[in-house]
């Protein structure tokens, strides 16, 4: 009996600390509500220069790791399917719809030590620089080491502009 009050003290700190933290999500989804939501990617793609699959781990805004997205499927980290597209790069989270990021709006792709919750080696996440309208956006995927300099160098040859034909080299 001496121990149920302190139980139960405990107990409702812990409930209330969990409804803070579901009305700060809920708080952050209402003031993103009106970001764009990703365009699916379209129907005819020409064939992939790469495909692997790896580890969703967050969007953010550009610049701001700890700014997270929650809207549009791309607040929860996830397992997904990549495949960079001489149009753009295919992101296939599970259990969300896919996102195409079209290869005008890719910025960049590097390496990144964490983000958000996440911290790995040196250099073991892949961060696509991105932007969806006007919205500078980061997105962070852990990749085997392999998989992440084989996505690397598609990524960067989809973004390296074609010579036009007929032009001097």
């Amino acid at each position: 009996m001496e121990r149920l009050l302190p139980a139960m003290i405990v107990a409702a700190v812990l409930v209330l600390l969990l409804a803070l933290m579901l009305l700060g999500w809920r708080r952050r989804v209402r003031s993103q509500a009106g970001m764009p939501r990703p365009d699916a990617p379209p129907a005819a793609l020409r064939e992939a220069l790469w495909r692997g699959d790896g580890l969703y781990v967050a969007t953010t805004r550009g610049g701001d790791r700890l700014d997270r997205i929650t809207v549009h499927g791309l607040g929860f980290r996830a397992r997904c399917a990549i495949a960079v597209h001489p149009e753009g790069i295919v992101l296939s989270l599970r259990g969300s719809d896919p996102v195409f990021i079209p290869r005008e709006s890719v910025r960049g792709a590097g390496r990144a030590t964490w983000a958000i919750d996440r911290v790995v080696e040196p250099g073991g996440l892949i961060v696509l620089d991105w932007v969806l309208d006007a919205v500078p956006l980061d997105s962070y995927l852990r990749l085997s080491p392999e998989n992440t300099d084989a996505m690397l160098a598609a990524t960067t040859t989809v973004l390296t502009p074609a010579t036009p034909e007929g032009s001097p080299t």
